[in-house]
Parts: structure tokens; C-alpha cells; sequence
């Protein structure tokens, strides 16, 4: 089930935005401004944002641009009264991957939303491609330099999470989460035991430096 953020500060077209979401059968989460969605990212990644650009506080497409200089690549929709074309633009310059003008069809944003998750969700996608790394989800298949790589289920799992946040330093316990799941007691040292069992098998000569230990926090890919 994807997790799709919601940033609009009319609540009545907040409240509708997540009834008809949910009734797709997404999970939403919905803010007025963009505090909780800070808060939200600090524990999870959404699948994708639909974001309104008049917010208080902060103009939406300029909340997005700081999310992508951070190295969020989250897909956002915006969905806003501003409509002309410089705006459209901006809105497009500054990281957004499709742009909704209101008043809007409610049914069209869903074939959208359905777009734009349909194109970034990397467990849909055949092939995923890092450096010289190819990646295939739906067979659980690594390549490197067209040699294939034999590696654990869980061991695909952890460097499928790091390519596909790419540029995010993601800690310990985001990794705990996302790849071990709920299935334990795990600590830290079970993500560190495990990367470093991945970075022998995919840099067994460390002259590739794929995956970065951030210290104190945790690894990222770039």
C-alpha cells in the first residue's frame, strides 16, 4: 500500500483529497503546513506528496526545492491555484513531477497519482541501474559490469533500499525498519554486519566505494 503525503491548508479539500485517496486504497497522511510532514520525514518515506503551494510558512514549490537539495527524491504532484505559465514552470524547475491546477477533476488525480507512483516505484520497474550496477527487482537479480552477483535475499533487500534512496543518508533504524522489518529484536550491529557483508560481495576490492558508512549516523549511496 503506498503512503501518500498531503500538504493543503483548506482543510475541507484536505479532508477530500484523503477520502477519495483512501478510498483508491492508498494510506495517507495529511498536514495543513509542512511541520508535520518534517516530523514524517524524519521517520519514514512517503511514495509519493501532493502539495499545495499556497502553505503557511513556506510556498510549497520552494518546500519541495529544499527536499531535493537534501537529496529527497520523493515524487510530488503539486496541486495549486497558481496557473500561469512562468508558474507552471517554476513549479516544474524546482522538483515537481507533474503540476494540477485548480479547480480540478478529481478522477483525473487519481489516473495521476496512479501515473506517477506507476513510474517511480522501483519494485514495478524491470530494471534499476546504479553506476555499473543493474538491478532486477522482480527477479532478484544483481548485475555488476553484466556479472551476475550472487546475493541473499536480505542482502538484495538492503542494497535495493540504499540505490533506490540514492543521495539520503538513511540511519540504522530507518534500515532496521525497511529491510528487517518487524521480525526481531536487531540492533545497530545487524545492519553493520550486514553492509559490510554486501560491500565485500559488490566491492570485494574496495576500489569502488559504492555504499559510505556516514558515521555516527548511518550509510547512503551517492
Amino acid at each position: 500500500m503506498a503512503l501518500i503525503a498531503i500538504i493543503e491548508d483548506e482543510q475541507d479539500l484536505l479532508d477530500l483529497l484523503e477520502y477519495h485517496l483512501q478510498k483508491e486504497g492508498y494510506e495517507t497522511f495529511a498536514a495543513i503546513s509542512v511541520k508535520p510532514i518534517e516530523k514524517l520525514l524524519e521517520e519514514e518515506t512517503p511514495d509519493l506528496m501532493i502539495v499545495d503551494r499556497n502553505l503557511p510558512g513556506v510556498e510549497g514549490s520552494e518546500f519541495v526545492q529544499q527536499l531535493r537539495s537534501r537529496g529527497y527524491n520523493i515524487p510530488v504532484i503539486f496541486l495549486t491555484a497558481k496557473v500561469s505559465d512562468t508558474e507552471i514552470e517554476e513549479g516544474f524547475l524546482r522538483g515537481g513531477d507533474d503540476y494540477v491546477t485548480k479547480p480540478f477533476n478529481v478522477k483525473e488525480l487519481m489516473h495521476r497519482v496512479r501515473a506517477v507512483l506507476r513510474r517511480s516505484k522501483p519494485e514495478e520497474s524491470s530494471e534499476i541501474i546504479y553506476r555499473d550496477i543493474t538491478i532486477k527487482p522482480k527477479s532478484y537479480e544483481v548485475f555488476i559490469d553484466g556479472k551476475k552477483i550472487d546475493l541473499t535475499r536480505l542482502e538484495f533487500k538492503l542494497l535495493l533500499e540504499l540505490v533506490t534512496h540514492k543521495n539520503m543518508v538513511l540511519s540504522r533504524d530507518q534500515l532496521l525498519e525497511k529491510v528487517w522489518g518487524d521480525d526481531g529484536d536487531y540492533q545497530d550491529r545487524t545492519v553493520n554486519v550486514a553492509v559490510n557483508r554486501l560491500k565485500e560481495k559488490i566491492d570485494p576490492d574496495k576500489s569502488k566505494n559504492y555504499i559510505k558508512s556516514i558515521r555516527g549516523v548511518g550509510y547512503q549511496v551517492c
